[in-house]
Formats: structure tokens, C-alpha cells, sequence
């Protein structure tokens, strides 16, 4: 273990100048999403409602700003694209109650849509209308997508569905 440097008083001494972060909170915007991302090295595109995505193969992330002035919430929403069947819908259920219990985030929810095929939908969200510190948003942001995307790795360890994504992956034809 060890001591950071800056915890420690200075006695009298001239204060070491400190590298200077915004002063205070800031209240982020999609530009600053979009920066992180291209740190994170994500595509991303903006959609016909000006929401940014993500996409991966079997999911797209969304980040949604919403509301305003002090109840200004960030969202990161992911939306997983592998269709199940209506039957499959307790064992779903059943697996994503066991996710949200052993973990914060995203918090997993089912949707059925009307031809009977379940889809799940993850959610964080943050509430940044009076503003948060920089470090909290871009952590957390960071977070939230790291999580997302372990969520269906954790999914299809738990359905079983390592041959099924194995055989997508593979070319037309069978040849490799």
C-alpha cells in the first residue's frame, strides 16, 4: 500500500501547484459524451431523434439526455437484440433477478413485444441537472458500459448459448 503525496499537510511549506480540473460541477452534455467515447475508442452514431448509440452485434447502448433544469437525468440505456421465445420468459426473468441482485447496474428489465418475442433492456441513470463532478460522470459512464456488455456475456453463460453466438460467428458455408 502507499501514500499519496497530495494527502499529506504541508507545514509552512509553498504549496506544490496542483493540476487544475474544472471549477466545480459540471453539467455534461452529448458533446462530452461523444468525447469520452471517442477516448473509449466506440463508434457511435446519432439517431433520427438525436439520441446517441452505440452498437455493438447483439446490442446498442444509448445515451439519453432527459428532462430539465435541476431534474436533468443522464441515461445510458442498452437495448440486447437476441430475441427469445415467450416460453423462455420465467427462465429470463429468473436470471435477470439474479443479476440485479449481485450487481448495481444496469438494472435489467423485460419487454414483449406484440408477435410474442421478449427482448431485455439494461438502465443506469444518473441525475445531473444541479451537476456532477467530471471524474463521477466519466467513471460511472464508463461503468455502465463495461457492465452492459459483461451483462450479455453473463446472459448467454447462463442460457447456455455459447454454440448458438459460436455459430453466428461463423462465415457463410461453414468454412473458416
Amino acid at each position: 500500500m502507499s501514500i499519496d503525496p497530495s494527502s499529506i499537510p504541508n507545514f509552512g511549506g509553498q504549496p506544490e501547484p496542483q493540476p487544475q480540473g474544472p471549477a466545480g460541477p459540471v453539467v455534461p452534455d452529448q458533446d462530452l459524451v461523444k468525447q469520452l467515447l471517442d477516448q473509449m475508442e466506440l463508434k457511435y452514431v446519432v439517431d433520427d431523434e438525436g439520441d446517441l448509440a452505440a452498437p455493438w452485434e447483439q446490442f446498442r447502448t444509448y445515451f439519453m439526455f432527459r428532462g430539465e433544469g435541476d431534474q436533468q437525468v443522464f441515461s445510458v440505456r442498452t437495448f440486447y437484440d437476441r430475441p427469445h421465445k415467450i416460453d423462455e420468459k420465467p427462465q429470463l426473468l429468473e436470471s435477470i433477478d439474479d443479476w440485479n441482485r449481485r450487481t448495481l447496474w444496469p438494472k435489467v428489465y423485460s419487454h414483449t413485444h406484440d408477435d410474442g418475442t421478449v427482448r431485455l433492456i439494461g438502465e443506469a441513470q444518473m441525475l445531473i441537472g444541479t451537476g456532477v463532478s467530471l471524474e463521477h460522470f466519466v467513471s460511472s459512464t464508463v461503468s455502465w458500459v463495461r457492465a452492459a456488455i459483461e451483462f450479455d456475456r453473463w446472459l448467454v453463460e447462463q442460457l447456455g448459448l455459447e454454440q448458438e453466438v459460436n455459430d453466428a460467428e461463423k462465415p457463410e458455408g461453414g468454412e473458416e
